[in-house]
């Protein structure tokens, strides 16, 4: 793919000699890659998460929206059998849920999943052990020995059930409802099970994995399950391929971004990043990377363009988190609108590749939007058509963010 005809005319040599791609060719190759516009949008919920290398997860209900905006005819139970029935060669389902990149959950391609795990788990599973290992020990009392045999207790209530709720584990192992203490001493102090730090090292070591959820798609509570067992790749070469599909996504990109999506240290991202060959370019933030058949296809004469598009992405969308560096696509003034304290995105409103507002729920189930620019008559329509296409899918089902944000908060309750 490459950028509308409309961008063909951004894209010149510096002084430097790097091709110059600016945030308007940016925009258009990010309508086209992302599966924004309604012509590219794909029959399954495992081709987007193959056109975006996979979909944010903290929130249940990010991964069914996500795969939605970008679906021709998206439905919960379709994107449901691909999160949780067989559908690929291995013979289990053809997405995985794995906590990877930053440590935060995911949903990726059953087939890309090995090398996200070699490539983004090792040392944060290890750090993730360590950290719960001295929490239990300080507030629990918990010894080496004491957490290695909770964790036989685990795994043999896993090997009896099959499946299980954090809660029916806790019934099973009583060790699990121990109580400690997040947060101590700050405003926002609350108490949790012992069963968090347990599972949340399980999960991070690939031994088990979060199921279907107790309750609707929307649910956060959920099932655990022992996880399907991934081949192990050398590290260096599993940075390669997941840096490699990074840029073929979202390239071009700066050394920060990948290094910021990744999780990864500045030595590892170099690396990994020289491994794949890719050519540099000039972009409003300094130094950018493109592969290098993507690079050839942006300096081609005629280049396809896209549709005027619209779109309603949920928060935590892999598109609105896939740069540390936003400017190009989101205008900083709007930043405190849209953002938690924490940096996490709340629902939003886009047109042509740019953030213009933001979309919430009601109590009525109701969609709403809050435009913060006018971006005119066409984009005002088509934005209309996608909230009609948005309740279509929702079809009466409620959904609330995870992560509250400002303005999705005022457009949730009607203040």
């Amino acid at each position: 793919m490459t950028v509308p005809a409309t961008a063909t005319t951004t894209t010149t040599t510096t002084a430097t000699d790097l091709p110059r791609i600016t945030a308007a060719a940016r925009r258009a190759r990010l309508v086209l890659r992302h599966r924004l516009a309604p012509s590219l949008r794909e029959e399954t919920a495992e081709a987007v998460a193959e056109a975006l290398v996979g979909l944010h997860a903290t929130d249940p209900a990010t991964v069914f929206l996500a795969a939605a905006a970008r679906m021709r005819a998206p439905t919960a139970p379709a994107i449901d059998r691909s999160l949780y029935e067989a559908g690929c060669a291995s013979g289990g389902p053809a997405l995985e849920r794995i906590r990877c990149m930053r440590r935060t959950m995911f949903v990726v391609p059953a087939g890309l999943a090995p090398a996200v795990r070699s490539a983004t788990t090792g040392p944060a599973a290890g750090r993730h052990r360590t950290e719960a290992a001295a929490r239990l020990r300080t507030e629990l009392g918990w010894d080496e020995r004491r957490y290695a045999a909770v964790e036989q207790e685990v795994l043999a209530a896993f090997a009896a059930r099959g499946r299980a709720t954090a809660a029916q584990l806790a019934a099973d192992v009583p060790a699990l409802r121990e109580q400690l203490v997040v947060s101590p001493g700050k405003p926002y102090e609350s108490r949790q099970r012992a069963s968090t730090p347990v599972l949340g090292v399980l999960a991070a070591e690939g031994r088990i994995r979060r199921f279907r959820p107790a309750g609707s798609w929307t649910s956060a509570q959920f099932h655990w399950a022992p996880a399907r067992p991934l081949p192990q790749l050398p590290a260096a070469e599993a940075r390669t391929v997941l840096a490699r599909r990074y840029l073929k996504a979202f390239g071009p990109v700066t050394l920060d971004d990948l290094k910021w999506w990744t999780g990864w240290t500045v030595t590892d991202t170099r690396k990994a990043l020289a491994a794949t060959g890719a050519g540099a370019v000039a972009l409003d933030e300094g130094t950018g990377y493109l592969l290098h058949e993507d690079l050839e296809q942006l300096l081609e004469p005629g280049p396809r363009a896209a549709e005027p598009t619209a779109a309603l992405l949920p928060g935590l969308d892999p598109t609105a988190m896939g740069w540390r560096h936003r400017d190009w696509y989101l205008d900083p003034a709007h930043t405190a609108h849209l953002f938690d304290r924490n940096g996490n995105i709340g629902p939003t409103v886009w047109w042509d590749g740019r953030i213009i507002g933001a979309w919430a729920q009601r109590a009525d189930g109701r969609i709403v939007h809050h435009l913060l620019t006018d971006p005119g008559p066409a984009a005002r329509a088509a934005v209309r058509t996608e909230t009609d296409r948005l309740a279509g899918f929702l079809d009466g089902t409620r959904v609330t963010p995870c992560y509250r944000t400002p303005l999705e908060r005022r457009l949730a309750t009607g203040h």
